[in-house]
């Protein structure tokens, strides 16, 4: 058989060396077939001379061409889509030469006859030949057709693979690599279908660092089609080369699947609801995979990108396809030992410290600092790296979200800081002028630094103990959540939350609901612009479709459980730093303590912008039908503020009721001393002990001069506290927490407790250890009630 000019080729008579002849896809898989103990589902490939013999007995070669003169402008959209479509027509309403279409007919019915099945079921995927090369990656730019069965449909979907040449992402890409249109042939890979139960992907390499001594696996229940759309957020896991053990788990939601249809074809279903969140594959099954992703890379010798499936039928797991992948593979060997080498050289056991500072977020990091002082260098932050800045605000957190690690200047444990990283759950180490010096004068960029988090310290350089002793998954936030068994608890556990993508991770955790979402994230992470000036320019839908979302995340994610929503709290310097900000946004002094909170909601310089939040709350409550969700107003000074925007709210259709709560953030004085008047407003509070302090002790906490002074334990603070759990609960309001303090210190999580409060929200780092702080300062109550015999307190809490 002469293979240069044979319309088909079976798998075991492929080698990767083949791509000119059938591409990369249909090469690769004719190399597991032939020379791996991998399991692969059987098939043939068409050829790149069956490809050529189409275009030429047709005439579509010329005509293309001709066609293709047309594209005189690649990045105009409405030009490639037309010319790209015109040419596809050409090609579908073309009819496949007898020759070809009796060859793949030949070879659809032997492919049949080797499996034992009559009309098999078949996977058509596109494999150019260009394709999967470790410096052109074609991959997923031409169709693949699912659940394929006779002859005639096999060659018509061959024929649409061929029109799938010329898809406009395709097009574009050959166009700006340089490609010849027309030099590219396409192979379509006739194989055997995986009737899949789950289905993914796997790498080995990681695709954001370029670490090589893991595996990646991502899967979702049904067809793998969706995990590779991204149309479902499948569950991750991540797996050590040298030993297979797991390293990390992300167990997601997963509503929807894409399955096959008995005589054909594939559709849309929902996903049990037993099975949503439940583990997609076994532990086993895992390492199983990984086990075979070993064995492909070393005889591939590089990193590689795999599909894979579980048969519903049988159970067994099928490798659907294996390409080399085409970012980190085109390093050369020599390069990656020497940065290797540079790695292991850097690693020291001397303890060199650059820095200290507070501790704000524990865990142990090593790698690059990249030292930020002015916000207009964030794009510049890349992955993985180390944030090192003065102090960080709303508008850092796309920054933050990327980084290993946060060492700053100033700040304390209260600070945004602090804040944001215990809930990324990354290392965090704050003021570290206050305690040493400047870490943005001490730390050069791009210098070599291990950030012990948990003492509050910075060395030079990769200390190789505290590397190796730090569990990397947990340090750089990655480790999976899981439930754990906790206690039930007569005051509720809350936690607070602002990153929505972070909402399915932690919703594991044994918390009751949400205590406090902040809104802000959403703003500088997906709106980035200005309310006031979206709807100047006639984009009000862009606020509400954008924070409905993020609030649907965290609902759906909780649900039952419920959601307590606070309105926006920027202040007006904050706002400013959003595009459009400028125009709409006063210079203050101590915008702190300025144009913030309530204040702006009933303004009518603002009033049209809060109107887009409501509508934001209203269209998650009403049209994603999360009853869920609930909201609370910040930095409400008065009462009569309080009646305007709850009179506000209901004339925009959110009215108070049994199942829709309004809260009232209790962070000012007045808000204590006047809660017998708030009760008629409100349904209850949640403490912003962070605020309250600082008002009550009158001390700036991000003050590195007076902030030893701040402490959320300080007697003053106790006694409002105290104070307004005792009025709210006579007009049978309740009374939350959403500060950092009970996060923080557990001697006043147990003063809470013991005054009566009804919830306390904490980091998803502490909820946890609260709930079982709060269980036994319960029982030890019952136990002195019981005995007669309990500890007496030492502080008078009296108003």
């Amino acid at each position: 058989m002469d293979r240069e000019k044979a319309f088909v080729l079976w798998f075991d008579e492929l080698r990767r060396k083949d791509v000119d002849l059938v591409g990369g896809k249909s090469s690769s898989l004719g190399e597991l077939t032939s020379s791996t103990d991998v399991p692969v589902p059987y098939g043939f490939a068409t050829t790149a001379a069956g490809y050529r013999y189409f275009m030429k007995e047709t005439g579509l070669d010329s005509k293309i061409k001709e066609l293709l003169t047309q594209l005189t402008d690649v990045e105009d959209p409405v030009q490639l889509r037309d010319v790209t479509a015109a040419v596809r027509k050409a090609i579908c309403d073309a009819e496949m030469p007898t020759a070809l279409a009796e060859e793949i007919r030949r070879g659809y019915i032997e492919l049949g006859k080797k499996v034992g099945e009559s009309d098999p079921f078949v996977a058509v995927r596109s494999s150019a030949t260009a394709e999967d090369l470790p410096d052109a990656s074609f991959a997923g730019q031409q169709d693949t057709y699912l659940n394929v069965k006779g002859a005639d449909m096999v060659i018509q979907k061959v024929k649409e693979c061929y029109a799938s040449t010329f898809t406009d992402r395709a097009t574009y890409y050959r166009t700006k690599k340089g490609f010849d249109h027309l030099q590219v042939a396409l192979s379509a890979a006739v194989q055997m279908m995986v009737f899949s139960k789950a289905a993914g992907v796997m790498f080995t390499v990681d695709l954001v660092t370029g670490d090589d001594s893991s595996i990646t696996i991502e899967g979702a229940w049904g067809l793998g089609e969706y995990v590779v759309q991204g149309t479902v957020t499948p569950d991750n896991f991540k797996i050590r080369k040298s030993d297979l053990n797991i390293l990390s788990k992300m167990i997601n939601t997963k509503p929807v699947m894409l399955v096959r249809k008995p005589d054909g074809d594939c559709e849309e279903q929902k996903v049990p609801e037993n099975k949503m969140k439940a583990q997609v594959i076994s532990d086993e099954q895992v390492k199983e995979l990984a086990k075979y992703a070993i064995a492909i890379e070393k005889h591939y010798g590089c990193y590689m990108d795999m599909e894979w499936g579980i048969d519903e039928r049988t159970d067994k797991i099928w490798l659907l396809q294996a390409r080399p992948e085409t970012v980190w593979s085109k390093r050369n060997k020599e390069k990656n030992v020497q940065a290797e080498s540079e790695v292991f050289t850097a690693m020291t056991t001397d303890r060199v410290v650059v820095v200290k500072g507070l501790p704000a977020s524990p865990g142990r990091i090593a790698g690059k600092a990249h030292v930020i002082l002015d916000p207009a260098q964030i794009e510049e932050f890349k992955d993985g790296e180390i944030l090192v800045t003065t102090m960080t605000a709303p508008d850092w957190v796309p920054a933050m979200k990327k980084a290993k690690a946060i060492v700053t200047d100033a700040g304390g444990m209260t600070c945004h800081a602090s804040i944001v990283s215990r809930e990324l759950g990354i290392p965090c180490i704050v003021g570290t002028k206050s305690r040493s010096q400047e870490a943005t004068t001490t730390i050069q960029n791009g210098m070599d630094i291990t950030v012990d988090a948990t003492n509050g310290i910075v060395y030079e350089g990769i200390v190789a103990d505290i590397v190796k002793s730090a569990e990397a998954p947990q340090a750089a936030g990655s480790a999976a959540v899981t439930a754990e068994s906790a206690p039930i608890t007569g005051t509720k556990i809350y936690m607070n939350l602002g990153n929505p993508d972070l909402a399915e991770k932690y919703g594991v955790l044994p918390c009751d609901g949400i205590g406090l979402m902040r809104e802000e994230f959403i703003w500088t992470t997906f709106i980035h612009e200005h309310p006031l000036y979206l709807i100047e320019i006639g984009h009000p839908e862009r606020v509400v479709d954008q924070l409905a979302d993020g609030i649907r995340k965290v609902c759906q994610a909780l649900s039952p459980r419920p959601v307590t929503l606070r309105f926006s709290d920027f202040k007006s310097s904050e706002y400013r730093n959003l595009k459009g900000g400028d125009k709409y946004e006063p210079e203050e002094s101590s915008a702190l303590l300025g144009w913030r909170g309530a204040s702006r909601y009933y303004d009518p310089n603002y009033i049209e912008a809060f109107k887009l939040e409501i509508k934001a709350v209203q269209k998650v409550r009403e049209e994603y039908g999360y009853k869920n969700l609930h909201v609370m107003i910040p930095f409400c000074r008065r009462v009569d503020e309080m009646s305007r925007i709850v009179a506000l709210m209901a004339q925009e259709g959110l009215r108070r009721g049994p199942d829709f709560k309004v809260w009232l953030m209790a962070e000012i004085p007045s808000n204590i001393i006047l809660a017998d008047q708030f009760n008629e407003f409100v349904d209850g509070y949640s403490i912003g002990s962070n605020d309250l302090t600082m008002l009550i002790m009158g001390c700036d906490r991000d003050n590195d001069t007076v902030a030893p002074l701040f402490d959320e334990r300080n007697l003053a603070v106790k006694r409002a506290i105290r104070h307004l759990i005792t009025v709210a609960h006579k007009d049978g309001k309740t009374v939350s927490i959403c500060g950092q303090a009970p996060s923080v210190y557990p001697d006043f999580t147990e003063f809470l407790v013991k005054s009566g409060i009804d919830s306390i929200s904490v980091n998803p780092d502490a909820v946890t250890a609260t709930k079982k702080l709060v269980a036994h300062v319960e029982q030890r109550i019952m136990m002195d009630a019981l005995t007669g015999k309990g500890r007496a307190d030492t502080e008078d809490y009296t108003w």
